[in-house]
């Protein structure tokens, strides 16, 4: 099972926790806030989140022997800081469990999967590239905010890539944790390791709040992250068993609700970290670095506010640059899958200009419209030929 386990499934596995955790933790300790959550109940929520996805991205990893990590919504903490307001604690994780419910039953119904079978590989491929192109440009922005810092990480990186391809990215990551170190940009002082503790809130039932709170969330859910998802698998050549995983990421949901999690799907970003011929050249070895990632998961989990400070404590340049290189053999792999059929070509590139534009309307991410925008175009203009 572990044979050929190697530095790079674990680096890997680390960097794309890394990346999940610093790019969005501040957003759901808004988020608790807003409900009014404790510092203690706030630790819970870290608690449950990491556990949560520690179990589900090392279990469904091991069963499928496919690279499937998974994640909090981000979206849906966006979407919480805002729809929470006048909503209490019980009421909220009363609509958590409402969503865990809805997220179930579309996985395990197969609607979900059936959806997803309609969308063409160039599409999804086009989709991941413009999910990806932020993080790719922002390494070299980064450039500017940090030269030495972010050009000796480059310089490791191309070497790397030069003569130990494999460790790239580890080796980069050491270099720019050495460089941010010796500049003084890392800041230590307030790590202290403390073990979570779980709060249960029991849930509360109130019609406006599953409404207002729960469905919202379930559509975001759908819409922004595990739609994104699996569209990262199929652009990587897995196939996955959709329903199964979705409703896995639903139970999940439903049991650590009560504890602060809030909602559980499929990685985007993070999980195209896992997926690179970077990480091994044998794709059916690359699920070991999502396990790895479950490993972080864990630790995070278990020592909560803690790990989350410890992450927090990196350099921004530093996480901007590492994420940018780890994705860069992904951004061209995707663009290439996209691009290469004439005839799909228009559409695709349709998906990839409005996914990465960044536009929201009606609470629904860029991701989701691009594929909308991509699909129709496609219809159109196969249609039009083949007439």
């Amino acid at each position: 099972m572990f044979k050929g386990f190697s530095l790079a499934h674990l680096s890997a596995g680390f960097v794309a926790v890394l990346v999940g955790y610093t790019s969005s933790v501040a957003i759901i300790f808004q988020a608790a806030h807003t409900v009014g959550a404790t510092e203690a109940q706030i630790a819970s929520w870290m608690w449950a989140l990491g556990i949560g996805m520690a179990v589900s991205s090392m279990s469904l990893s091991l069963y499928y022997r496919i690279p499937l990590l998974t994640a909090w919504s981000t979206p849906g903490a966006a979407l919480l800081v805002t729809s929470l307001a006048g909503v209490s604690l019980p009421e909220a994780t009363a609509a958590f469990i409402f969503c865990g419910l809805l997220i179930a039953l579309i996985g395990y119904a197969g609607w979900f999967e059936r959806f997803m079978h309609l969308i063409p590989l160039p599409l999804a491929s086009a989709m991941l590239a413009g999910v990806l192109l932020k993080f790719g440009l922002n390494a070299f922005v980064s450039l500017q905010q940090e030269p030495l810092l972010v050009g000796g990480m480059l310089a490791s990186f191309l070497l790397m890539k030069r003569l130990l391809p494999r460790y790239a990215i580890p080796i980069t990551l050491l270099v720019g944790m050495l460089i941010a170190w010796l500049s003084g940009l890392m800041d230590l002082s307030k790590l202290s390791l403390q073990w979570a503790q779980p709060v249960f809130v029991t849930p509360e039932l109130r019609l406006e709040a599953l409404i207002g709170v729960g469905l919202p969330l379930f559509i975001v859910t759908m819409a922004s992250q595990n739609i994104p998802g699996v569209a990262v698998l199929k652009a990587n050549g897995y196939a996955a068993p959709l329903s199964k995983t979705i409703g896995f990421t639903g139970l999940t949901t439903i049991i650590l609700a009560p504890f602060g999690g809030y909602a559980f799907n499929l990685a985007a970003i993070t999980a195209a970290i896992c997926m690179g011929e970077e990480v091994d050249k044998d794709k059916g070895k690359r699920y070991l670095a999502s396990f790895s990632a479950g490993l972080f998961y864990l630790l995070a989990g278990l020592f909560g506010a803690s790990i989350t400070s410890l992450f927090l404590s990196f350099p921004q340049a530093l996480i901007l640059a590492i994420a940018g290189f780890a994705l860069i053999g992904t951004i061209a792999n995707s663009l290439q899958t996209a691009l290469a059929d004439s005839a799909e070509r228009e559409a695709a590139l349709i998906v990839f200009l409005v996914t990465a534009s960044g536009i929201s309307l009606l609470g629904l991410g860029s991701a989701f419209w691009g594929l909308v925008l991509g699909v129709i175009a496609r219809f159109w203009l196969v249609q039009k030929r083949a007439a």
